[in-house]
């Protein structure tokens, strides 16, 4: 009986290792350039079901772990986005091309806001308006709120947006715990923290929390971020606003 137990161990545990074995394949591919038929170096490739994230190298070549049915988000400055689902066939053949379309980039008409300016450096600075940006913390929580420009009222905006149960912000990480836990795994890629760093597009994380880019803005503000900080920050910095938003919010939601 005994021998029997063991057999059935050794059994199970085969299934296991087979199973994860079947999961984690590695496969790789190449990018090519859709018109020029050229190798793209440095595409950012985000495997968005394991949150995990390579880039090509100098041929335009780039190795991953993925499962079937996996998605690959890859992306490039300058070129269209695109979504990739992973596909028995290239399980099986470890190796496929992907061509990316190069966007065609209309500039924009530059405004500039003119100001009486004096020419003297003392009296010019008092001429341009300078926006000030506060922060508040409040006893319990290890984190701190951005309330945006100075204004009487700017505390009690603060203090009615986390504390309110009808907020938006509420209805949006209770409907979304899952894609906010992918974000937090975000942050333990190298690779996908380094290409946030250098993206200012939100496109990555508005893909991730499956809402519009837009609405990145508006949970920004209803985290009481800055409008100074919502327009500037790089999305690694938006990624690190989120998740202590979110810390936030489950620490309010306990109490």
């Amino acid at each position: 009986m005994r021998y029997f137990v063991v057999f059935l161990l050794f059994l199970s545990l085969s299934s296991v290792k087979a199973q994860i074995a079947e999961r984690n394949q590695r496969v790789s591919g190449t990018v090519l350039d859709d018109t020029k038929s050229k190798p793209l170096p440095n595409v950012n490739i985000i495997n968005l079901n394991s949150v995990r994230g390579t880039i090509t190298d100098e041929k335009g070549v780039f190795e991953i772990n993925v499962q079937v049915n996996d998605t690959l988000h890859i992306s490039l400055i300058g070129f269209q986005s695109i979504r990739v689902r992973v596909t028995n066939d290239w399980i099986k053949t470890k190796t496929t091309q992907i061509s990316l379309t190069e966007k065609a980039i209309a500039l924009e008409e530059v405004v500039l806001t003119p100001y009486n300016l004096t020419g003297y450096l003392q009296v010019d600075a008092k001429l341009i308006p300078v926006k000030e940006n506060y922060r508040y913390g409040i006893s319990g929580l290890p984190y701190g709120y951005e309330a945006g420009e100075y204004s009487p009222n700017a505390f009690n905006r603060v203090l009615g947006s986390i504390f309110n149960p009808t907020d938006m912000l509420y209805n949006f990480f209770g409907n979304k715990p899952k894609e906010l836990r992918k974000l937090k795994e975000m942050n333990k890629d190298d690779t996908v923290r380094n290409l946030l760093a250098s993206k200012f597009d939100r496109e990555t994380i508005a893909i991730m929390l499956g809402v519009n880019k837009k609405d990145i803005a508006e949970i920004l503000e209803r985290c009481n971020y800055s409008e100074q900080f919502i327009k500037t920050a790089n999305d690694l910095q938006v990624l690190d606003a989120i998740n202590d938003c979110y810390e936030e919010y489950k620490i309010l939601k306990r109490k």
